[in-house]
């Protein structure tokens, strides 16, 4: 799984990369005006998944929102427009995320919604590096006169494309021994019994994921050749174990059936830490849940986007070189 999406990206990265050099060789042997844009992005990234949440009953997007997870994202980015109307972009991305069943909100209405949360008592962290290629639609530019007098004008657009991902979900382990805390790897510790013949259809994941990028955005021009956006991206994964988290708790005596001694003390921690934990079957033993398998996990950035246009054809008309950056 984790070679064909690789070799999946590996593609999409070459069309794209392809795609563009055709767009740049096309515009250095031409007299027209670069329609190409480079620049950067930053904004808050936010996790959507089975950790944390808000009161009631945990659902979907801005309803189990917990701000305080919230980190900041960066990224760079590359773009292309053969029409006023359409943008093609290549865009790299860096950021983290983050989940707490303490930050779960209590209300005495909704108590019994929330203490299940609470008392699950698990939390993760991870860092975020992702790759994508998407479309950008700009409709309002069918209702302008000049499309091409772009200074002071502002444009909403909407995008969508396909990406891919790398995470790597930690937890927190408290030592009892040293009385010391620390993070810890969780794919490694199987808390699900991934990969146990006790669970055959509990498949080790991958790392590396692909997501499906899309969201709104607002652009300003500040002038022909620099411009500003605000925009919010969502992305759709196809995978529950951003969080480590998915289905129901196991029998703890399978982690020293298959890992080491010192491996199967820490997975034995950090797959139930609820203080009403039990060996038997129940809510917090063995058959439990743990998470909602039914929605995948999901992540959004809210972003400010600075784009520079590359290049310029009054300056670059008669040079046989590619075009630099013109502010």
């Amino acid at each position: 799984m984790k070679q064909s999406l690789h070799s999946l990206w590996r593609k999409c990265f070459y069309l794209s990369v392809v795609a563009l050099s055709s767009h740049l060789t096309s515009f250095c042997q031409s007299d027209e005006t670069s329609n190409f844009e480079g620049g950067f992005t930053a904004g808050p990234m936010a996790f959507m998944g089975d950790l944390g949440g808000h009161s009631g009953k945990g659902t979907t997007f801005l309803k189990d929102y917990n701000m305080n997870e919230t980190k900041m994202s960066f990224g760079a980015f590359v773009a292309t427009y053969p029409q006023p109307w359409l943008g093609f972009r290549l865009a790299l991305n860096f950021g983290a995320l983050s989940g707490d069943d303490a930050d779960i909100h209590y209300k005495a209405e909704s108590a019994s919604l929330e203490q299940a949360r609470l008392a699950r008592n698990l939390d993760f962290r991870t860092n975020i590096v992702e790759g994508f290629v998407a479309a950008e639609i700009y409709p309002t530019v069918f209702l302008e006169d000049e499309p091409d007098d772009v200074v002071g004008r502002l444009r909403p657009y909407g995008l969508i494309g396909l990406g891919v991902f790398h995470f790597n979900p930690q937890g927190l382990y408290h030592d009892a021994t040293n009385n010391t805390s620390y993070w810890v790897d969780l794919k490694p510790l199987h808390t699900e019994g991934e990969g146990f013949a006790e669970y055959p259809n509990r498949k080790n994941y991958s790392l590396t994921q692909l997501n499906i990028p899309m969201g709104v955005g607002l652009k300003y021009y500040i002038s022909e050749n620099v411009n500003v956006s605000f925009e919010i991206v969502y992305r759709k994964t196809f995978t529950d174990y951003i969080d480590d988290v998915s289905t129901t708790f196991i029998d703890p005596n399978l982690f020293y059936k298959y890992l080491s001694p010192a491996q199967a003390k820490i997975a034995d921690y950090m797959s139930n830490k609820s203080p009403y934990r039990t060996s038997t079957p129940g809510p917090y033993g063995p058959g439990g849940i743990r998470g909602d398998a039914s929605q995948k996990d999901a992540y959004f950035t809210t972003g400010i986007k600075m784009a520079f246009k590359i290049g310029n054809h009054d300056r670059w008309r008669n040079s046989t070189h590619c075009p630099l950056l013109r502010f």
